[in-house]
């Protein structure tokens, strides 16, 4: 969700002032998040209140929040399929609304034994199969390694492993073949929209995990390509997209040689074209 923030917030109260009550506090915090334009100011408050107890840490909180950076590196996580995904600055956030491809994969393949998380940033798309499907051989790999060193924070305990490198490139040769859930979280913006995005996503976070080519889809067609030589008989691909690319992702797909249908969840506006090797 965007907001737009303004340049000066209420102060909160300084700690040479005396200490201010409980409410007193929280509503300074809510009143300097709701004129810095958070729409959710309320909810934002209790969350920055509840990660740090000193009011300098506090006040530090609102004063980045304010400013625009995106609440979950203000938190330091972001909540994604009901885990706490650790986010660092200059890493992509994840977004809610990919809960939708982590559904439509364990829909699809309930008893998966082997998971690749390609593009996996924070690693949240991998983190939640592999907790999903309980135990499960799990691997994510990313090119820029700000996002492997966090991805590897949130699959460790899940067994995971990460690796660094461009697309298929990076996985090791032994998983050619025997992979049956390939979720690729590609990025799909057109390069001359990246300046349309919202400053959460523009002003922190990584290009790369953003810009999606000329039409947004150069990534995809890369990973529907090559994907076949990856996924076991019977193995799924999952790719996120937009509305408008949908239908040229899911020719795409199948001019790939899978077996392609699109799945839409209207109150998430989340677009997943799954792709399915005979």
């Amino acid at each position: 969700m965007s907001r737009t923030p303004f340049p000066s917030p209420p102060p909160l109260p300084s700690p040479s002032s005396g200490p201010p009550s409980p409410p007193a506090f929280r509503a300074a915090v809510v009143a300097a998040l709701r004129a810095a334009g958070c729409v959710f100011a309320e909810d934002e408050a209790e969350l920055i209140l509840s990660a740090a107890s000193a009011p300098d840490d506090i006040a530090a909180a609102v004063e980045r929040r304010a400013a625009g950076t995106p609440l979950e590196l203000v938190l330091g996580w972001a909540e994604f399929g009901g885990r706490r995904i650790t986010v660092e600055p200059g890493v992509f956030v994840p977004r809610r609304r990919t809960e939708f491809l982590v559904e439509q994969a364990l829909a699809q393949a309930p008893g998966a034994t082997v998971v690749v998380d390609l593009c996996c940033g924070s690693g949240a798309v991998g983190a939640a199969l592999a907790a999903g499907l309980g135990e499960a051989e799990l691997h994510a790999a990313d090119i820029d390694p700000a996002a492997v060193r966090c991805a590897r924070r949130n699959v460790a305990d899940l067994g995971g492993q990460v690796h660094t490198g461009d697309l298929f490139e990076a996985l090791p040769a032994g998983l050619r073949g025997r992979v049956e859930i390939l979720a690729a979280n590609v990025p799909y913006v057109p390069t001359d929209e990246i300046g349309l995005l919202p400053p959460e996503a523009r002003d922190h976070e990584p290009r790369v995990a953003l810009d999606g080519g000329a039409d947004g889809l150069d990534v995809l067609r890369r990973v529907a390509a090559g994907a076949p030589g990856w996924l076991a008989p019977g193995g799924c691909l999952l790719v996120e997209t937009s509305r408008r690319q949908a239908p040229v992702a899911v020719d795409v797909f199948t001019g790939a040689g899978l077996l392609t249908r699109l799945a839409v969840c209207e109150e998430r506006y989340a677009h997943v074209v799954i792709g399915v090797r005979p």
